[in-house]
């Protein structure tokens, strides 16, 4: 409903504008009226171009002011959305090589090390609820796999496998919604969300009791559809908590970012743990930018982060949950501003979903939700969708999100062209890094898929 107002209010808003504008062009005076004593050139009249300088000049100001509006709207109302390609980030370009070539490179040529399995049994986040309307159908990879999410005419979405059964079109490439079931483009069987039968064969008298396409588990929680994965296939042991404020609606979606990661599963949650990296990665400010090559220059010094961070895993009945505690304070020339200090929760649940959790007496309350999903074995999906209070301005959780996308860029860097080290050389103080490995290897399972091969050929 938030996001649905302030798209009216940019409409309206750029209909008073520009209605504004076109009265200022039509009853414009040309100055050359009054220095020419009304007197203008015979063929300017004939040709009916009579006040066209004042006219251009209104027209060339209305132009560029609708410009601005539109700039300071999105700046001032409309969510903050980053949306980076695979290889936009964390590689670089050297020797008049496109970044698509530099990645493609660095996948090629890296060593991925002894790999853990590299489907973890979890739940993951599919798409944003904001992303499929009533009656819509998306086409996602997850978990290798191509599937079909589309809402139902009375608002539930679903989870099927893309593929029709009966000749293998892809229900989400042109199917349709009918009711609760979705629509094959081909032929025109309907296969219901629910259970993923089919009830509808348009030209044959008799539908088979086995025809049906594989329905995934899911559930819609926190402005989110999520799936359901067990290698076993056995059922959900847990579930993803709701954030209350979310689902009440006193927090709003403010954006989201979204990247691509090469690098295994498990080595994003990792840095959780990781809590030395924090001193010499993200202590910069983030006005050095993303480029661990320039992230240290003395230009920027002058803005350092400083972190306190915990660890720890969680006990049972919530074994599947872990938490990190992150206490951020903001020097700048070597002055404490408290005004900026920041305590987060970052509350891990499962492989797949962190909640950020944010409470600050000035800036005000949110959540970010940190999702990994694996897109293939070596390439995972990575979203940050921030809820805020819906009565702090847009502003300040866009500035968030934006902070949080720049130190995250910075670890992209570093997944993107590491190895894995299934027995990594530690000290002492990397204690927490083998205990985050002990926890989330639960989510593993005797049969859970291993990478065999790689497909050297996939290319950006």
């Amino acid at each position: 409903m938030e996001g649905q107002s302030m798209s009216i209010l940019g409409k309206m808003m750029a209909v008073i504008g520009i209605s504004v504008v076109a009265g200022l062009i039509v009853h414009v005076r040309d100055p050359l009226d009054s220095i020419l004593g009304g007197g203008y050139p015979e063929l300017w009249r004939k040709a009916g171009l009579v006040g066209a300088p004042a006219r251009a000049v209104a027209c060339i100001f209305a132009g560029v002011s609708l410009l601005a509006m539109g700039w300071l709207y999105r700046l001032l109302f409309a969510p903050l959305e980053l949306l980076r390609t695979p290889d936009e980030v964390g590689y670089i370009a050297e020797d008049g090589r496109s970044r698509a070539q530099a990645a493609n490179e660095v996948r090629r040529r890296r060593k991925t090390g002894e790999l853990p399995p590299v489907y973890p049994n979890g739940w993951y986040r599919v798409l944003d609820s904001h992303m499929l309307e009533r009656g819509d159908v998306k086409n996602v990879t997850v978990l290798g796999e191509q599937v079909a999410v589309f809402r139902g005419t009375e608002g539930k979405a679903y989870v099927v496998d893309a593929y029709c059964p009966h000749l293998g079109a892809n229900l989400a490439v042109g199917g349709r919604v009918v009711g609760q079931s979705i629509e094959c483009p081909f032929h025109g069987w309907q296969f219901r969300g629910e259970d993923g039968k089919c009830v509808r064969i348009p030209y044959a008298e008799k539908v088979p009791e086995f025809a049906k396409v594989r329905c995934w588990r899911s559930m819609e929680t926190n402005g989110q559809v999520l799936v359901w994965f067990h290698c076993d296939g056995e059922e959900p042991g847990w579930t993803v908590p709701e954030q209350g404020e979310i689902t009440r609606g006193e927090w709003v979606y403010r954006g989201r970012t979204e990247h691509f990661i090469n690098a295994h599963i498990e080595e994003i949650p990792e840095n959780a743990a990781d809590i030395a990296h924090l001193a010499h990665l993200h202590t910069p400010g983030i006005v050095s930018g993303v480029d661990l090559r320039y992230t240290n220059s003395k230009t920027w010094e002058f803005v350092r982060h400083d972190w306190k961070v915990q660890w720890e895993a969680e006990s049972e009945p919530t074994k599947h949950c872990s938490q990190m505690l992150v206490k951020h304070a903001l020097t700048v020339f070597g002055r404490h501003w408290p005004l900026l200090d920041m305590d987060v929760v970052a509350r891990q649940v499962g492989p797949g979903v962190v909640f950020l959790l944010f409470d600050h007496s000035f800036l005000g309350r949110g959540v970010i939700m940190h999702c990994v999903t694996p897109v293939e074995p070596l390439l995972q999906c990575v979203s940050h969708t921030i809820f805020y209070q819906s009565n702090i301005p847009p502003l300040v959780p866009k500035f968030i999100l934006r902070a949080e996308c720049i130190q995250f860029e910075r670890d992209v860097m570093i997944w993107n062209n590491k190895k894995y080290i299934s027995k990594p050389l530690l000290v002492k103080e990397d204690s927490a890094i083998q205990k985050h490995r002990r926890w989330f290897s639960q989510f593993y399972s005797d049969n859970s898929p291993r990478l065999r091969y790689q497909h050297n050929t996939l290319d950006f």
